[in-house]
Formats: C-alpha cells, structure tokens, sequence
C-alpha cells in the first residue's frame, strides 16, 4: 500500500468511493519539518508511528506503576485499565485529542486512608478494604463523567468561577504534601537506595534533553532498584512462580458512604489536570480543543470508573506524555492507540506484574519524594501561572489554612463518617475563598480576587492567563 495515499488508484474505467481514512498522512510519512507539528488527525508512517507510541509508553510506564506498588492494587490490572481508558478518552473525543490516562496519584491518599496498606510490611492488601476503595475510585469517576457531561453542554466558565486558580492550586498542592509522611516511610526503610534514587532523578531531569529528561522518573527507578539489587534488598521468589500468560485478575467493588467524603475532592484535581491537559495541546498544536473539554472529562470520569469497578487504579491525563509530544512535535492519537494496545498485552503477562512488585521500599521513597513534591509544586504552579495575587487576604487565606489542614492531616469524627485532611483541606479551599470573597467585597475591605489588585501597576497583573499548565499524575 502506498502510503502517501489512503486509497488504492483506480483501473481505467473503474469508479470507486473513497473511504476517509483514520489519520492522514503527514507528509512524506517519514519526517517533521521546522515549524511544523504532525496534528492529531495525522501520522507518519507506521514503523515511526509505532516507534513513538513506544515512547509515550516508556513515559507513563515508570509514574503509572508506581501507584499500584504504593497502594498494593495488582500492577497488571492497573495497566489493563490504562490501556482500556486511553482507548475509550481517544474514541470518545472522536480522535482529537492525544492522551494516554496513566494512574492517578491524586487518588493515593484515600485509597492509603481506606485500606491502611504498608508496602513496606510484607503483609498482602486486605480484600475487603480494597474493595471499600474501589467504590470510592468509582464514585470519583461516574462524578467526574457528570461534571464532563455538564461541561460539555454548558461551558467551562462555571468551573472557572466555583474553581479559580487560587482555590485548584491550594487543592492540587495539598494532595502532594498529604502525602509527604508516607514517603519518609519508605525512605526510612532503605535512605541508601532512596538517596541513589532521588539523585539520579534530579540529575537526569537537568543532565539530558529531550525524552531522557522526560523519563526521569523511570531511569531513577531502574538505577535505584539495580542498587538495591546490589545490596540485597529485592527478592525474586513470587516471579519464578509466575505465569508468562493470563489475564489480569480483576475484583468487584463495595461501596461505603463514609469513604466518600475522602474520595470526592479529587474530582476537583482530576477536572483541573484534564482542562489544562486540553489548554496544552491546544497551544501546542494551534488548534481550539475547548470544544472537546467536555467530552475529554467524560472520558477521563468512564475510564476512573471502570477501573475502580474491576480493581485498577483511578486514571488522567498525564505530563510526562505533554513532554514526549512536546520533544517530538506529534500529536497524532494514532501513537497514543499503539501504546495503548502494547500497554493491553503486556497487562496479559503476570510475570512482569510479579516482577515490577519487586521494587523495594527504598526505591519507592525515593521516587515518591519526588513525585509527591512534584504534585506539591504542581499547585503552585497554577499560582503562578495565573498570577495569583497573595497580598489579597482572601487568596492568602484560602490557601494558607487549606494547606496546613492537609499537611497536618486533621481529622473530623462526624457519626460513622471520618473526615481526613485531604477532604477537610479542600472544602476549607473552596467555602473559605467564597465566604471570605462575598464578605470583602461587602465591606470593602478587599478587591475582587477575580480582578487585578488596586495597587498592583504592571498591565494585566492578577489577571489569568488563557489556559492553566498541564497537572500530570
């Protein structure tokens, strides 16, 4: 077949329909030109497609895992769920917008909060709990389908106003810190390996360009566990016993309405991550997306469902793939189907779920204290990029008591129901910021949030700037 064509030539005298193909090909099939990006509706040929569905792969690959070994949730089942989600977020936004929906790790602290899993105890997930925990992945999901369903037929000025920038930053960023203690655990088991680690992160995200320093994450990971390996602190008895073909095993959830209050906030990090992953690629590729916001949170809500109900872990758009498209300048879906059909066979080997559940404590500490600080700083972020002005008591407040209640994980007895830090920080965000804005501007005594500070002189200071940065895993 000739692959600068998606139709065979026709014999004289022969009339034929053409049929539209799935991706255009861009150009020769073979390169990208300066100053040109291969859209999503494009490819190259398939040898590079399938080289660069690859990459986006190896990216996930390395913050994807790491939620199932920290949650004790099976890693193969995590990865089939992934793949089945990515195939469901390009289907249902009719293939125009690229992503792969790696693990979330916004859902990390109420899935510890509900199961109470210690990676580092040697002692198998309890069933039960698990089970507790996947209704409450559930619930995030069939919640952030509504939410999609409603931000497709209204807009997204809705979620602006109930979320601006000052209140999302204070919830992702409290997320991340919460979960700073449980980090330090797995650091304390093996600081060697973490520290070896933690350094090979940090250098590799300033010592390469390109996709090396994109994949950070997983060289960190790979040389952690090889010295780890040197020190004798992996055991390799479970992957003998391992099969090399057969399906994941899948569980039912349960449903509990006291866990829910832990749950639900991290819709509110999930509806962040999606609209800034939508603004990403819309700026990347000069295209408007924002029609497509809707759906890609429905999307992102089915495929967190489905996972929850058979034992994945939740799902979302994820940065490190923003990097690989960013390095190479293809956003074709074309490459996010491959990896998400090599994703679904590798899910189909327990031995590498068996094998990846190897990675030792110290190596989790060191990856997570640098993931959980990412996500941290990520919130902050969305402070400064939308140039969040803090001498106004009403930003200031909203984040400051938001953060110290998530960081000191406060906790709220009410009945049988159990608030924890996480859901108490963010409902302090969102009610703080309204209570305290209706009140100022009542009085007197503040700005509008929303507009630029009187005092502030530089044109344009305080006020958003179209679109928000990209909130990966």
């Amino acid at each position: 077949m000739n692959e600068s064509s998606p139709e065979s030539s026709p014999r004289s005298g022969e009339r034929t329909t053409a049929k539209p193909a799935l991706w255009k090909l861009h150009g020769d099939g073979r390169s990208v030109a300066p100053g040109e990006v291969v859209q999503p509706d494009e490819r190259l040929s398939w040898p590079r497609t399938i080289g660069i569905g690859a990459q986006h792969l190896v990216a996930m690959f390395g913050a994807t895992f790491l939620v199932p070994l920290i949650t004790g949730f099976p890693p193969t089942t995590t990865l089939f769920f992934t793949a089945v989600g990515t195939l469901l977020f390009i289907g249902i936004t009719a293939g125009r917008l690229p992503s792969y929906l790696g693990s979330s790790f916004g859902l990390l602290a109420p899935i510890g909060a509900v199961t109470l899993y210690d990676a580092t105890a040697g002692t198998p997930l309890d069933a039960e709990r698990m089970a507790v925990a996947q209704g409450g992945i559930v619930a995030v999901g069939v919640l952030l389908a509504l939410v999609g369903l409603v931000v497709h037929f209204v807009g997204t000025r809705w979620i602006e106003l109930t979320m601006p920038p000052v209140v999302t930053g204070a919830i992702v960023a409290l997320i991340g810190f919460n979960l700073a203690p449980a980090a330090w655990n797995w650091v304390a088991a093996a600081p060697v390996t973490a520290v070896v680690t933690i350094v090979t992160i940090v250098l590799c995200a300033v010592l390469f360009r390109g996709i090396l320093g994109r994949l950070s994450i997983l060289i960190g990971v790979v040389v952690g566990y090889l010295t780890a390996l040197a020190r004798g602190e992996v055991d390799f008895t479970a992957v003998d016993s391992a099969g090399w073909v057969g399906l994941p095993s899948f569980h039912a959830p349960s449903f509990d309405w006291a866990v829910l209050p832990l749950f639900l906030p991290v819709v509110l990090v999930l509806v962040a991550e999606n609209i800034g992953h939508v603004k990403s690629v819309s700026a990347m590729t000069g295209k408007d997306l924002d029609p497509v916001t809707g759906r890609a949170l429905f999307a992102d809500g089915l495929s967190t469902a489905l996972a929850g109900s058979g034992g994945g872990s939740g799902t979302t758009t994820y940065a490190e793939n923003i990097g690989v498209m960013a390095a190479t300048r293809v956003y074709s879906t074309a490459a996010y189907v491959v990896a998400a059909l090599v994703a679904l066979a590798l899910s189909m080997m327990p031995k590498v779920g068996v094998a990846l559940a190897t990675i030792p404590e110290g190596v989790l500490g060191g990856a997570a204290t640098v993931l959980y600080g990412m996500i941290g700083m990520l919130g902050v972020k969305i402070w400064v990029q939308n140039r969040v002005d803090f001498s106004n008591p009403v930003n200031l407040n909203t984040a400051a008591v938001a953060l110290i209640v998530a960081i000191a994980d406060y906790t709220l007895l009410a009945g049988s129901m159990t608030f924890s830090g996480i859901a108490l920080g963010s409902v302090a965000a969102i009610v703080l910021y309204h209570v305290m804005r209706w009140i100022a501007l009542w009085r007197g005594t503040a700005t509008d949030p929303l507009l630029p500070a009187a005092d502030m002189t530089r044109p344009g200071a305080g006020t958003p700037p179209p679109g928000r940065e990209t909130v990966g895993g």
